[in-house]
């Protein structure tokens, strides 16, 4: 059995090894105790006759248990579903019904949610951290199970759903990568070299600070143990917390969220001066695009050690950049990694500095979930997939993103893509966070409007939301400036800071259809 990107193969040679740490709780987990928790959860399944190619679902906050779960799902060859904690009991039920899970396990935390969810089918349903009527306890479900592995051990794939953002979320599925465990011939081992070219390595110290119901952070933890790192898990980001984990556990690479950045950049100067970071080799930032001003402060704080890339859940293409590449093309998130291609509405390739819907060429095969239909979608007649991302290629070969396409505003026939526009009103200092949506208008269809949640709640009113306009007239063509402005205490962000942009808009068109 190779073993060679897998955390059993330190569990054998360096038991005591610190494979998670939990904080703030302080929790601490070897890698011997990862190996024999993931045995125990792989047993659980094959007793309740949940078997390779089945499904399962996750709904917990990021405690240590989450990854030692993962593990056993990875290692039983089932696919895992990973669920948003904050989402609706009537969301949870459609992603458990969609996937067809058979077991689930919940936070004692969610026991409200897990109360009012369906679970008469399923084989399995035990919590962590504390009982609820009607489930299981893990500990109590797992104790009597032994701490070996199954007999028929497979690499097993997460199976993430879509965020949801413009509607219904859709499962990414792709094939099971099948061979041993730790193969580095596996599907599911094919990050792992790219880990290991960035210089990452066992003694690295990888802190995370986003949910790891996302794809990013999950599947960047699971790899960082397959090379025997230490992974620091945040409960919850938090600023000054971020910065202390740097400094007291010496975290060598982390991957953080445009909004993470803005938070750093909050916080008081002297706070942020005292902070020891000398042992952070890498930040690696993705999910949304950075404000260019943003960036370049957080590489004038940091150095030189802030690397993006651009991909999805679905893996259809990549995109990387260096902070030294960004400098010199600022805004970019880098050269792709397979072919790129920019089309234009007729359907044509559009030529360097023109804006279009962006498409690769490659990339790994995946469907959604129980819907050819948008499967299908995201191809073209030349079979170039896309995310739906607008952008463009400059003439270095350097992809640019403008804005997804479902958020585009079309005002009095002008196509306005919000994303400009809310980077711009985010460079203000008494911005804290900001949506740009179209809004029902009588004359123009759609108008912009921006709604803004200040640092200094006390600031809102009108002299506020007419400095925020010709702030933002200052920088941007009129027809790209919010009309309007509205003020809120909080914008519906998930903790990994995806924006759901269709919670903002209902708001404005409750009796219309979006």
């Amino acid at each position: 059995m190779p073993l060679v990107h897998h955390p059993r193969r330190f569990a054998l040679e360096d038991p005591d090894r610190l494979a998670i740490i939990w904080t703030p709780e302080g929790r601490t987990v070897t890698y011997a105790e990862l190996e024999a928790s993931a045995n125990r959860f792989a047993q659980l399944l094959r007793s309740r006759g949940i078997g390779i190619g089945d499904h399962i679902a996750l709904l917990m906050e990021n405690e240590p248990e989450y990854l030692m779960l993962a593990w056993g799902a990875q290692r039983a060859g089932v696919y895992y579903t990973a669920i948003n904690r904050h989402l609706r009991p009537g969301e949870i039920q459609y992603i458990l019904d969609d996937c067809g899970a058979k077991a689930l396990v919940g936070s004692a935390a969610r026991a409200e949610t897990l109360a009012d969810l369906d679970t008469s089918r399923l084989a399995a349903r035990v919590t962590t951290g504390g009982s609820v009527p009607g489930w299981e306890r893990y500990e109590d479900a797992a104790s009597s199970l032994p701490p070996t592995p199954i007999a028929d051990e497979a690499e097993g794939k997460e199976m993430l759903y879509s965020s949801g953002t413009t509607g219904r979320p859709k499962g990414i599925r792709r094939p099971l990568p099948g061979g041993e465990l730790g193969d580095p011939c596996s599907k599911a081992t094919a990050h792992v070299a790219g880990y290991q070219r960035r210089g990452i390595g066992e003694g690295a110290v990888y802190l995370c600070p986003a949910p790891i119901y996302h794809a990013a952070p999950l599947v960047a933890c699971l790899n960082m143990h397959r090379i025997g790192a230490t992974v620091v898990l945040m409960s919850r980001f938090d600023a000054p917390q971020f910065l202390d984990c740097v400094e007291r556990y010496g975290v060598t690479h982390t991957e953080v969220v445009p909004t993470m950045f803005v938070r750093l950049l909050r916080l008081p100067d002297d706070e942020r001066a005292s902070a020891d970071l000398s042992t952070l080799r890498n930040v690696v930032h993705a999910a949304a695009p950075c404000p260019v001003d943003v960036k370049r402060e957080m590489i004038a704080w940091l150095g030189p050690i802030i690397d993006e890339y651009y991909s999805g859940t679905e893996d259809i293409g990549h995109a990387w950049i260096t902070s030294e590449e960004w400098l010199a093309h600022p805004g970019s998130v880098g050269r792709p990694m397979v072919p790129a291609h920019i089309v234009g509405p007729d359907g044509d390739e559009a030529p360097p500095g023109t804006e279009g819907l962006v498409y690769f060429d490659g990339g790994t095969p995946f469907e959604y979930h129980n819907d050819p239909g948008k499967t299908a979608s995201v191809s073209n007649g030349r079979g170039w997939r896309t995310l739906g991302d607008i952008g463009y290629l400059d003439g270095d070969g350097y992809l640019y993103l403008t804005d997804r396409q479902s958020n585009m505003i079309v005002a009095g026939g002008v196509n306005v893509y919000p994303q400009e526009t809310e980077n711009v009103l985010l460079s203000h200092p008494a911005v804290l966070d900001v949506a740009v949506v179209g809004v029902p208008d009588p004359d123009m269809g759609e108008a912009v409007k921006g709604v803004v949640q200040l640092a200094d709640p006390s600031g809102a009113g009108e002299a506020m939301a007419s400095s925020l306009q010709q702030y933002c007239m200052e920088r941007l063509a009129p027809f790209k400036c919010p009309r309007t402005i509205d003020f809120v205490d909080q914008l519906p962000r998930d903790q990994n800071g995806k924006l759901y942009k269709r919670l903002v808009k209902e708001r404005y068109w409750e009796d219309r259809r979006v």
